[in-house]
């Protein structure tokens, strides 16, 4: 391999699947447990939101506490979630939105470059999208960066793909 570039992507996503088992998993547990009976409480998946609805804030939270322990089981980040205050819905129920992460926004990709930049200087670095590509002529150097990248904290779940 002497010679040859090696690459990596970082990115930033939901498992849908994932997310889905642990939204149905929530559901379940909502629906048997006696506290939620009678309260309307409920969970909706959105491509890019989550809703969840009930009776009062008391539920709303501890809706969000069950859903976020299915989410953490099924290794699904929490960090992907912008969760919103709790609003009012329609004939006195209310509700709380959380808007979902997918892909790197130009400001963390360009704070995500700068970082990689003070770690080696050798790195190529390329903001592409919603995803930043980072490529070096060791992968000693791309493992490094990695690890560098897991220590620090963008705000933002991180995932490595395409590693040659």
């Amino acid at each position: 391999m002497a010679g040859s570039n090696c690459s990596f992507d970082i990115v930033s996503s939901v498992d849908d699947h994932e997310l889905s088992n642990a939204v149905n998993q929530a559901r379940k547990e909502i629906d048997n447990r006696y506290d939620f009976k009678g309260t309307g409480s409920r969970v909706e998946v959105n491509t890019d939101s989550l809703v969840i609805h009930s009776s009062d804030d008391f539920h709303i939270k501890a809706i969000r506490e069950v859903l976020e322990s299915k989410m953490t089981r099924r290794g699904v980040p929490l960090k992907s979630f912008a969760w919103e205050e709790i609003t009012s819905g329609p004939k006195g129920t209310v509700k709380c939105e959380a808007g979902i992460q997918r892909g790197i926004d130009q400001d963390k990709a360009r704070e995500i470059v700068k970082f990689l930049k003070k770690v080696d200087k050798k790195l190529n670095v390329a903001i592409q999208q919603d995803q930043v590509r980072v490529t070096g002529k060791s992968r000693d150097a791309l493992q490094n960066a990695i690890s560098e990248l897991k220590e620090n904290d963008f705000g933002i779940p991180l995932q490595f793909t395409n590693y040659r």
